[in-house]
């Protein structure tokens, strides 16, 4: 359960969705001047060097974030490249932020974020990555179980995100449970749920007992298709998303296929649906 590194994936085509979509959920959160919480089961280190030899071993951000790099791109992109910019030092792909490091450059000082990583070396460069910013609180605990001891948080208005590895098939079924009661601690909060497109599917069984189980609330899913379904690896790139803000399916319909002609996928395709309607 230790064993993912998610220094051979970074800024792949997986974490151009899940980080263009955290950005534009950042944007919002940011549009009122009411401090938020963020919370973040799975954290990773938070900052990736992508001369290292784990992103040279894979060198999946070449067909992700590489391709959007040094181009001419719309405002929440630009946001976006503009965080990596700045974590690089330079106008070179030198290192990409994680989640962490990106909500922390989003937030304003009366914000709050809490992050959770299980994993001793991970948490420890974690550590090391966020010592500037006063707002964030690093937890060396289980995501999940540490999650929920802080829910709900203060501020109380907010958003959580959950991308675990899914290493093991049991994942799936963890991540339903887990984002039923965290809904009832916190039933205003919005919940980003990032999953992977495998041939096996099994994220249809998890979207739908998350469905069944979550109250009158919006629910959205986006996916970021760039290949067909394959013997081994990610085809695509799946976000659920729990209490959206207002519009936010217009806003990934006018973002998401222009980056994803970018990326020169195999097989692309972006597909949005409601899988529940807030009443």
């Amino acid at each position: 359960m230790l064993s993912y590194q998610h220094g051979f994936h970074a800024g792949n085509f997986a974490d151009v969705h899940k980080h263009l979509t955290l950005q534009l959920l950042l944007n919002a959160l940011n549009k009122k001047a009411k401090p938020w919480s963020y919370l973040e089961t799975h954290s990773g280190r938070g900052l990736y060097d992508l001369s290292s030899e784990q992103a040279q071993k894979t060198g999946e951000f070449r067909d992700g974030v590489a391709k959007l790099w040094g181009q001419k791109q719309p405002e929440a992109v630009q946001q976006y490249l503009s965080v990596i910019a700045e974590v690089s030092q330079s106008d070179q792909l030198l290192h990409y932020p994680g989640s962490p490091t990106l909500t922390a450059l989003n937030t304003r000082e009366l914000d709050q974020i809490h992050l959770m990583e299980l994993h001793p070396q991970e948490v420890k460069e974690l550590k090391r990555n966020m010592r500037l910013f006063a707002n964030v609180g690093v937890h060396h605990r289980d995501g999940y179980e540490g999650v929920l001891s802080l829910l709900p948080p203060k501020p109380n208005r907010g958003l959580l995100l959950i991308d675990p590895a899914y290493e093991v098939k049991e994942e799936y079924q963890q991540v339903a449970s887990f984002v039923g009661e965290a809904m009832k601690r916190w039933p205003n909060g919005q919940i980003a749920v990032w999953y992977p497109l495998l041939a096996a599917n099994r994220h249809e069984n998890m979207l739908k007992a998350m469905v069944r189980q979550l109250p009158d609330v919006g629910v959205l899913d986006s996916q970021f298709i760039v290949a067909e379904p394959k013997e081994r690896g990610m085809y695509g790139s799946g976000m659920l998303l729990i209490n959206p803000p207002w519009q936010f399916d217009q806003q990934l319909e006018e973002l998401l296929p222009g980056v994803l002609a970018q990326l020169n996928a195999e097989a692309p395709e972006m597909t949005l649906r409601w899988l529940k309607q807030a009443p």
